[in-house]
């Protein structure tokens, strides 16, 4: 099924699934009855681009501060729930927007039951969280280990409990480690069912590694109309996971506005300092609330011709460069002056 053929759920006021833009998410590594702390990352997410935030609630402390959270909250608030239902229930009470539970360790069908129940009177949807490393133990039984058969049935077994206790306000992710399985899981998912999809690979390292094997799981199963709203899962800011996430939907061609910046790699024919040329602008122009294109090349032959498309940029030349607008060169500037002079000209334009 394709993204926009999907349901559509609420979650606090953001639309997910069917014709609704692909939301991008992530989640505090705050203790969530840091009221405080938690807020101040709240606010740092939203800044970046984050659309929806998660919150772990591992005790009732962290459930019982959702209501404190919430009424301060710029973005709607997620409810990570395992192991224990009452902890859900708190959480909604407090004033959670959505809640996610894993199948594999939420408990008896009761428990779901009374989430369910109280989701239901709140217009709160929920999320089943499949997650490759803790699949229900009858289903590594049966499979031999996690895949993504097993993980889509736990998804069906899941959807079917929360169908059969007059519950369809679902959002569905088989999360993984692996790519491969990850990218098969969804792929399955969205041929059998019509809740939205929230994707991501879990578990993927550090920053550096952890956006290249997002952008790989997550830009295939995007670029294959995959998709309602997604997270990039790094060790490390969660700020860095919202401006990952935000450049594989824009790569992806599913988010305009905002800067984009673009340089060449550099080669034989470069006689400027490139590579900390285009760190520098790049810098200078990540701050800027403007839907245009920066480009960074490193010779004429990179420049305007290579890179047309570009509302503003710099050609590099022999200890000097060429700022060039919509393709047309229009001034030739000493090296050390580029940056401040291209910022000039973008800046003149406002």
């Amino acid at each position: 099924m394709k993204r926009t053929e999907t349901k559509q759920i609420n979650v606090g006021g953001v639309p997910v699934g069917g014709t609704a833009p692909v939301a991008v998410q992530s989640m505090c590594n705050t203790k969530t009855q840091d009221v405080d702390g938690t807020l101040r990352q709240i606010s740092a997410l939203a800044a970046a681009g984050c659309d929806i935030v998660r919150l772990a609630v591992p005790d009732m402390d962290a459930a019982r501060a959702i209501s404190d959270i919430k009424e301060r909250s710029p973005l709607p608030i997620v409810v990570d729930i395992h192991f224990d239902y009452r902890l859900a229930l708190e959480a909604i009470d407090r004033g959670a927007d959505k809640v996610r539970i894993n199948p594999g360790n939420i408990g008896a069908a009761e428990n779901v039951r009374a989430v369910a129940e109280v989701c239901r009177r709140r217009n709160i949807p929920i999320r089943i969280g499949v997650n490759g490393g803790s699949l229900e133990k009858k289903l590594l039984e049966k499979y031999g280990c996690p895949t993504p058969e097993a993980m889509v049935e736990s998804a069906r077994n899941e959807i079917a409990l929360l169908h059969r206790f007059d519950f369809d306000d679902i959002c569905l992710s088989l999360k993984a480690s692996s790519v491969p399985l990850t990218v098969a899981a969804y792929r399955l998912a969205a041929e059998e069912f019509d809740c939205p999809l929230h994707v991501g690979v879990t578990e993927t390292g550090t920053v550096y590694q952890g956006t290249i094997l997002s952008a790989v799981g997550i830009g295939t199963l995007l670029c294959e109309d995959i998709g309602n709203t997604i997270r990039v899962s790094l060790t490390g800011d969660p700020v860095e996971e919202v401006r990952a996430g935000v450049s594989i939907l824009k790569a992806a061609g599913l988010r305009t506005g905002g800067v984009r910046f673009i340089s060449c790699p550099t080669c034989g024919r470069t006689e400027i300092d490139l590579i900390s040329l285009a760190q520098e602008v790049e810098h200078r122009v990540s701050g800027l609330d403007r839907d245009i294109t920066v480009a960074v090349m490193g010779c004429v032959v990179n420049g305007p011709g290579e890179a047309r498309e570009a509302d503003y940029g710099i050609a590099g030349g022999k200890d000097c460069g060429m700022l060039f607008k919509k393709g047309e060169i229009v001034a030739k500037v000493p090296e050390d002056r580029l940056c401040d002079a291209l910022m000039e000209l973008i800046e003149k334009d406002e």
